[in-house]
């Protein structure tokens, strides 16, 4: 029998709708409703615009009902770190939501390290160290607007949302894990770390685990679109989350997964969290997972990098598709350029084309790069940086790869799996593209009892989606070799 779902995916440049029919253990994806996505500038700072994506929600919601009338669930994923805060009491949101990029963290980031060193934050929470954590974006909002944490509940942004469709107001576990604010053991915040940041205790929602039923839909959406009372269900609502709960992992022996958007997530599925030196310093960061697992990984900044070129070009009036930014570095001289993808410069929005130029005149590379080294730069240090990792990463759990599982929107991009395969010198198996929508949507599945577990989703995930397999090329892989010494060094420069 049929069952379907709705899946809102949220990115940091666009979201989606996607209704997924699961039947016979295949699972089918129709995307009903896209919408814009980004910061929005307001005086100085950078907000999400939380109305409008509530809006964009009703919308698709409206546009599912009509195409898959009975609903079985509904459920939502996003980015990690940023929160929105509502008064208590009536729900009121009281400013909006600060997107991660807006640059008070980095001012922030003294001040929390005063309270509590990096090492011993590591230590106790097993965080990657950025600046953009939530912990430091709450105190610096502390610092600027201490008002706004006056009788308030501090919502994920997923459960933000969710709460404007009727959730209840709870913080679900694999989101609240980013915060860098959770004891990574008991899965539950650390109130000793968010006394001593001084924030109020009462702040901070119940955390709930993936599959878990979080409410209905509201009586007065119910009566706007003619529905009944759909369950809004908590699925890894962080977005690598229900990402890597989509990879069709082999059943047997090491496997690593790479969730290639916005941001590239390059890790490994573990029982616990690991917080020793090696990973520390990789720097790995140990993320809530769904069925009890984490997510030991590093966060790279991925097509961040030909987001910003590309809408950089635009702005000055030339339009470059990105298949047309792939053909330009195809075309280019492999190598000739090279940056480290994670330097703090390339984090906030701006003129990314010319930062990479500067990058390499103050790295000894020279500046004068035309558009198509400036691709061809991304490209080739983002395969040296995946390689780079996965090698970190093997030895660090002394697992052995023989390939490595890419999905999300990134496995469109043929150039960088081919370069990744070539860099990383191990079988890239990449896809399924929608990878996010999907773990959402099996984790309603599992929550709903249609689907037992989680072996048994990423069954329907290899029986219901084709994936491509990338080798490496001896010539590119040797170029590669050769300039692995000369890129890591990059990547110590400050």
């Amino acid at each position: 029998m049929k069952k379907s779902f709705l899946a809102f995916d949220l990115g940091a440049s666009s979201g989606r709708a996607i209704v997924g029919d699961l039947a016979e253990g295949r699972l089918t994806l129709t995307e009903v409703h896209r919408f814009a996505n980004g910061p929005l500038r307001v005086g100085e700072a950078f907000h999400w615009d939380y109305p409008a994506l509530v809006r964009e929600l009703k919308t698709g919601l409206g546009k599912a009902l009509k195409f898959a009338p009975e609903l079985s669930g509904i459920a939502i994923d996003t980015w990690g770190v940023d929160y929105a805060l509502f008064r208590r009491g009536n729900g009121e949101l009281i400013r909006l939501p600060y997107h991660y990029r807006d640059e008070r963290t980095e001012r922030a980031v003294p001040g929390v390290h005063k309270l509590i060193s990096q090492h011993e934050l590591y230590r106790r929470t097993g965080i990657q160290f950025m600046s953009l954590n939530t912990i430091y974006q709450l105190y610096a909002h502390n610092a600027e607007h201490p008002e706004d944490f006056q009788n308030a509940m501090l919502l994920p942004m997923p459960d933000a949302l969710a709460f404007a469709l009727g959730a209840e107001p709870t913080a679900e576990y694999t989101e609240a894990s980013t915060s860098n604010l959770l004891n990574p053991e008991t899965r539950d915040w650390d109130w000793e770390l968010i006394d001593r940041l001084g924030l109020p205790r009462d702040l901070f929602p119940r955390i709930v685990k993936p599959g878990t039923l979080g409410g209905v839909l509201t009586r007065e959406l119910q009566s706007e679109f003619g529905c009944g009372p759909i369950p809004l269900i908590k699925v890894g609502s962080h977005d690598t989350a229900s990402a890597v709960a989509a990879v069709p992992a082999p059943e047997q022996g090491d496997w690593a997964y790479l969730s290639c958007g916005t941001w590239a997530l390059l890790g490994a599925e573990r029982p616990q969290p690991l917080r020793s030196a090696e990973s520390e310093a990789g720097p790995f960061t140990n993320e809530g997972g769904v069925e009890n697992t984490i997510r030991f990984l590093t966060n790279i900044m991925g097509s961040w990098l030909f987001q910003e070129t590309r809408r950089t070009w635009r702005e000055s009036g030339r339009e470059i598709s990105f298949s047309e930014m792939e053909q330009l570095a195809r075309d280019a001289e492999p190598c000739r350029y090279l940056v480290n993808p994670n330097a703090p410069e390339f984090l906030p929005p701006g003129d990314m084309p010319q930062r990479i130029r500067d990058y390499c005149a103050r790295t000894g590379q020279g500046g004068k790069l035309d558009d198509a080294a400036v691709v061809r730069a991304i490209y080739d240090s983002l395969a040296l940086y995946f390689a780079a990792k996965i090698q970190e990463l093997g030895k660090i759990l002394d697992a052995d790869y023989r390939s490595l599982n890419i999905v999300g929107g990134g496995v469109k991009d043929g150039l960088l799996m081919e370069l990744t395969a070539d860099a990383a010198e191990l079988t890239v198996v990449a896809g399924p593209v929608e990878a996010t929508a999907t773990g959402n949507l099996l984790m309603q599945a599992i929550a709903l009892k249609q689907l037992p577990d989680l072996a048994t989703a990423r069954r329907v995930v290899r029986d219901s989606f084709a994936v491509r397999e990338y080798q490496p090329r001896a010539e590119m892989s040797e170029r590669y070799r050769r300039e692995s010494e000369r890129f890591r060094k990059l990547l110590a420069v400050r």
